[in-house]
Parts: structure tokens; C-alpha cells; sequence
């Protein structure tokens, strides 16, 4: 089964090492220079679980994108580069968001015209149809084959695919409070974003030929064959990444129906005062206009 041959050699990955680092180091600049600042200000500290998901979400980057987990994904197992989509577009996005505190959301999306995009594009409607378009059109035939030999092609695709993933899980679980959706939302956006990827995973669950002739090649790993491979991977596509989407479903939808009826989310959307100011909280009258901007003051 194991052919030792089969298995790609280690291979240096340097531009991940650099943007992982930088994501670390990002993020401990944050903690020991920003932080302390914005707690001065009045903001909430950083809190455990923010920090944990912030680095249980980069170990994830990390182990999808770098050598064995890349280089099988790219060389040998299409079914192998199934679980790597997921991993940078399922779970680690939502895994950052959540390590992001609400200030330093705000410092970056500033007040121009970066906030208006996202502010546009992070609705879920938008964000989920540009999601969905990327990934069938990720699993066209001719981009499959060709990003495994053009790495300008391969690279650019995913990073508009988990950038587009950012955007719909903004509206989930998102540290902005006025582009979060209302729970029935969001279980319809997660819904949404597990039906496109049913089509290309149904063809590739149930082809009796080669579908991706870039994975046609005498590099089999695991005994796996190239008809073999393109089933599993539909597989993954179609039912891993269904029950896991649809396990977080599950997790709103019951936190929902049993949260308190004070504890339901009164407000959907933001409130923008007649001197357009954005208010979080339109029951809060006596807040104050700046207190939303505060954090581009630190």
C-alpha cells in the first residue's frame, strides 16, 4: 500500500514559512503594542480564547499549506487537495475571525474605502454567491490541470477563494457586531455555501473516468488509483464537508432556540444616526456618536 517512492521529498516551502511568520509576528505585536493602548481607551483585553483560536487557527494555515499536506494536495492526491480546500476555507477562517476583538476589526477596516467594500461585500448574499462561483469555477477542469503546473494560476485562485471565505463567515461569526447575520441567516448562508459544491462532487463520486488528467500520472501513493482518488475526493466534498457544515447549523440553530428570549438579538443590521454616526446598539440613545471610532484613535 505505502510505495516510499510515491511519497514527494521534503521540499522547502519558503513563502509560507515568511507568511506564517508574519502572521505570528502580526499577532504578537498586536497583544504587547496595540492591546495595551485599546485597553487604555476603555476596550476589552484580549482574551484567552481569543488567543488560542488565533493559534490553533495559523496552525491550520500552516499544516494545509506546507510540505507533506502541499505536495501530496498538488503532485499525487487530488482527494488530498479536497481536505486541504476545506481546511483554508471551512475551518481556518472562521477559526481567525474568532481570535480578532471587535476594536481591532474596526482599526483595520478604518473609515474609507476598504470599509465600504466590506461592508458591501461581507453581507451574506454577496459574499456566499462570490464563494460559490469561485469554488465551481475552481473545479473546472482546465483551472485543475493547470494550476498544478502554473503556480501563479494555483496561488492566485486560492487567495481569492479564502478571501471570499473570509467574507461569508464575516457574516457568522465575524468580530464586527453589525455585519454578524441573525442565526436563521446564518444557518442559511452555511446552507448555501454546501450546495455548489455538490455538483462538481457529485461527477467526481460517481466518474468511471479520468476527470483531472493532471492527477493521471504514474505517481500512485496508497494504492490509490486516479479514478479511485477522483471518488474520495467527491466524497470529502459532498459528505465530510456536508456533515461538518452542517454541524455548525446544528450548534446555532440550538443555541438560538434555547438562548433566553432577553438573550435573542434584538437588532439586525446597524442604525446610522441623521449625523451619520453608526450606532451597534440603537436602544443605547445616551451613546456616545464617537464611541465606535475610538479605536482609530489608538
Amino acid at each position: 500500500m505505502f510505495a516510499e517512492s510515491a511519497f514527494p521529498s521534503w521540499q522547502p516551502h519558503p513563502e509560507v514559512w515568511l507568511l506564517t511568520a508574519a502572521i505570528a509576528a502580526l499577532g504578537i505585536y498586536v497583544a504587547r503594542i496595540i492591546q495595551p493602548k485599546a485597553v487604555a481607551a476603555g476596550h476589552p483585553a484580549i482574551s484567552r480564547n481569543q488567543k488560542i483560536w488565533f493559534w490553533a487557527g495559523l496552525f491550520v494555515f500552516w499544516v494545509s499549506t506546507d510540505w507533506p499536506v502541499h505536495d501530496i494536495s498538488e503532485e499525487r492526491l487530488y482527494w488530498i487537495h479536497m481536505v486541504q480546500h476545506a481546511l483554508i476555507t471551512l475551518v481556518m477562517p472562521p477559526m481567525m475571525l474568532m481570535a480578532v476583538p471587535t476594536w481591532l476589526s474596526r482599526l483595520v477596516i478604518g473609515e474609507g474605502g476598504f470599509k465600504r467594500f466590506i461592508y458591501f461585500w461581507a453581507r451574506p448574499m454577496p459574499a456566499v454567491i462570490v464563494y460559490n462561483l469561485l469554488i465551481a469555477f475552481s473545479h473546472w477542469a482546465w483551472i485543475v490541470n493547470n494550476s498544478i503546473t502554473y503556480g501563479w494560476i494555483h496561488y492566485g485562485l486560492h487567495t481569492l477563494i479564502v478571501f471570499s471565505a473570509f467574507l461569508v463567515w464575516m457574516s457568522i461569526c465575524g468580530p464586527v457586531p453589525e455585519l454578524r447575520a441573525p442565526p436563521p441567516m446564518q444557518m442559511v448562508t452555511i446552507f448555501l455555501m454546501s450546495i455548489i459544491p455538490t455538483i462538481p462532487a457529485a461527477f467526481l463520486t460517481v466518474s468511471e473516468g479520468v476527470i483531472y488528467s493532471g492527477y493521471d500520472h504514474g505517481f500512485r501513493l496508497w494504492g490509490f488509483d486516479v479514478v479511485g482518488d477522483q471518488q474520495l475526493a467527491g466524497v470529502i466534498m459532498k459528505v465530510i464537508t456536508g456533515f461538518y457544515l452542517w454541524g455548525i447549523i446544528g450548534f446555532i440553530f440550538f443555541r438560538w432556540a434555547f438562548s433566553q428570549p432577553g438573550e435573542k438579538q434584538k437588532y439586525r443590521g446597524k442604525l446610522v444616526r441623521r449625523d451619520g454616526t453608526v450606532v451597534d446598539d440603537p436602544e443605547a440613545d445616551d451613546a456616545s456618536p464617537d464611541q465606535d471610532n475610538e479605536a482609530a484613535e489608538v
